[in-house]
């Protein structure tokens, strides 16, 4: 009943009602006898029973044989009720005495146990109003969830790869700790900061932590909390919600995702006078209005900053924008160590190699992969975690569970091995492309093979000659079909689809096409409020939209026959990788340089551990069947 909302009781409330009036009125009255009359009918054998209640007598009779049973009702006097008894014993009709019902009772019956109903269902209502959920007579009061000091346990020691943004958040926690010390020169502190950041990347960790590290107060909020359907609803919740900061002052308010409430104003339907707009001008006035919140610092996350209204990004609301980003190769491996210390690990990990093969990991894909690694380890009943379980589940986290069940036959088999090879041998022979990881014909997710190629090093910008290896790499899986089986299927088209786009971005987009020079073409033309770009506007003329879809075809032919030529060139080495694939389904990164060098591959990795000895025999007893223990292969689930 808990969980029940104010309308539904409400609705109890009146199907009770409802349900006591239709008991009462359908209730059909009884029959009114006269002694002679109900002395007759039981002659006839057409009393069913007979009720004493003190000078009246109720019960069941019917009007003649067969016909429906009906209520009936008979008043005698106070001295023939002797007579009454004898004739229901000679009639042989049930006879029972009961006491009366009071006027006392009927009233109790019919007033006063509606009356303790109605009372029941008000102390439910009400104590559901005073509790959490939702608040049916409370709805402007702040939905914050206050975290008092010292029960934060979380510390800057708990959050790693985000060192520029603790430097950045270390003075918010110095001045929460001493204030004086920074006012005694003038100085004022930020009244608000605001992380920017992909998701996954410890930005709400870092606000928990600033509080643990300060010990104040500390009130948890999502933006989307202040919106109801109730128009100012939200303004009254961000009224509360700085009215109860300011009781507890020095504290922090955490506001999680608020370009839920923070987008642009003025740019959805509904005008100026929408929930929204009116929920985001008194987060406004709250943060820079007339009223000073001294001591309270308010942090916020969102990782779309491109919606949020200049109004509340401009100094003195939030002075100071940290911009937490997927971590970088040093942080990546600081992360690992930090989550590495809950799990049972073998000696010989090195965390810097699995944070080398994890670009473009989040913390919270790390955190994920760390955890992902235990699981396997436990479900292969092994003691420690070892690099085997690290790579299946980097592989998990990247692209999904395999699909071992997935019924392939041997034709596409044989066509996904030397797919994978072609885009594994064009990254390979290719100068200046990055490495190969490891090739899989193993399905996962929506693909039914993938070729890992991760780079030594962290980039952030790319050159032009290295987005043209990466059209060599797409397109080296239709070239080694084209090769081996003469035609070519549809398990390209994903491959097509990536290297179209990336043709049209380096001819549209960063300018590196020699006939058309370093131009843009194309404006962004979208909606604020939705927050996305929707299609890019044409600025050019007919005749430049032909030459750019030259230029992009261009491109992908010179790309398409780079990979044939190559391929070709290295047939015989296709072959050994496309075979080996077919018999092992993955390659490592030294299995796949052993293949190239043409070197005999060592026997294939197992992922099971090995079996368990069986206990010994008695030797007076004959020996007794082994069943396979958990650990042995026999009884090994199939990953």
């Amino acid at each position: 009943m808990k969980g029940l909302s104010s309308a539904t009781l409400w609705i109890v409330i009146f199907l009770v009602f409802i349900l006591l009036f239709i008991r009462y009125q359908d209730t059909e009255k009884p029959t009114v006898l006269s002694i002679i009359q109900w002395k007759d009918y039981g002659e006839k054998g057409l009393i069913l029973n007979a009720i004493d209640q003190s000078g009246e007598i109720t019960g069941k009779y019917r009007k003649e044989a067969g016909a429906k049973p009906a209520d009936y009702a008979v008043k005698y006097l106070e001295g023939q009720s002797d007579k009454i008894l004898d004739w229901a014993s000679s009639y042989n009709i049930p006879y029972d005495v009961r006491p009366r019902n009071t006027i006392l009772s009927q009233v109790l019956v019919s007033i006063i146990v509606p009356i303790l109903i109605i009372f029941a269902l008000w102390m439910l209502l009400m104590r559901q109003i005073q509790g959490g959920g939702n608040k049916a007579m409370s709805f402007g009061k702040s939905r914050a969830r206050l975290v008092k000091e010292g029960e934060i346990k979380v510390t800057f020691k708990d959050v790693a790869g985000v060192e520029e943004a603790q430097e950045e958040l270390q003075e918010i926690v110095d001045y929460l700790k001493d204030p004086k010390k920074f006012s005694r020169l003038g100085g004022r502190i930020p009244k608000g900061v605001l992380l920017i950041g992909p998701p996954g990347t410890g930005k709400t960790l870092l606000a928990r932590a600033i509080a643990g590290e300060a010990n104040v107060p500390f009130f948890s909020i999502s933006g989307s909390d202040f919106v109801e359907m109730f128009v100012g609803v939200g303004a009254s919740r961000v009224r509360d919600l700085f009215e109860q900061a300011k009781k507890a002052k020095p504290c922090i308010i955490f506001i999680d995702e608020i370009d839920a409430v923070g987008r642009s104003r003025f740019a959805g339907i509904g005008g100026g006078h929408d929930e929204r707009e009116q929920t985001l001008n008194q987060l406004l006035v709250e943060m820079d209005g007339f009223a000073e919140n001294e001591g309270v610092i308010l942090i916020a996350a969102t990782n779309r900053p491109d919606v949020l209204d200049p109004a509340l990004l401009r100094p003195g609301r939030f002075d100071r924008q940290v911009m937490v980003d997927l971590p970088d190769i040093k942080g990546r491996e600081k992360i690992l160590s930090v989550h590495a210390k809950k799990i049972k690990m073998d000696v010989e990990i090195d965390l810097t190699r699995i944070a080398r093969g994890t670009p473009g990991f989040s913390g919270a894909d790390l955190a994920n992969l760390i955890n992902e690694a235990a699981l396997l380890a436990a479900r292969r009943n092994k003691d420690r975690v070892g690099y085997l379980e690290f790579e299946e589940a980097k592989d998990r986290v990247m692209m999904g569970p395999e699909r071992r069940s997935m019924v392939i036959t041997e034709k596409e088999k044989l066509v996904t091995a030397y797919h994978e090879a072609g885009h594994a041998l064009v990254a390979h022979f290719t100068p200046g492309t990055d490495p190969v990881h490891k090739i899989t014909i193993v399905p996962r997710g929506h693909a039914l093979g993938l070729t890992w190629i991760l780079p030594n090093e962290d980039r952030h910008t790319m050159s032009r000659q290295q987005l043209t290896n990466q059209l060599y790499h797409l397109m080296g899986g239709r070239g080694a079909e084209e090769i081996h089986f003469g035609e070519f299927t549809t398990g390209a088209s994903n491959d097509i689809e990536r290297a179209t786009n990336l043709a049209h971005r380096m001819v549209c987009v960063y300018g590196m096409s020699d006939r058309l020079g370093p131009r843009t073409f194309g404006e962004p033309s979208g909606h604020v409020f939705l927050g996305r770009e929707i299609t890019r506007e044409r600025n050019y003329s007919e005749e430049t939209a032909a030459v750019i879809d030259e230029e992009i075809k261009r491109l992908l032919d010179e790309a398409h026959q780079y990979t044939l030529n190559l391929l070709r060139e290295k047939r015989e080495v296709l072959d050994r990788v496309g075979e080996a694939l077919v018999e092992r389904e993955t390659l490592d990164e030294q299995e796949f340089l052993m293949l190239i060098e043409n070197k005999q591959l060592p026997p294939m990795k197992s992922s099971l551990p090995p079996p368990a000895e069986p206990p010994p025999a008695p030797e007076k007893e004959p020996e007794p069947l082994q069943k396979p223990s958990l650990g042995s292969p026999e009884a090994q689930p199939s990953m």
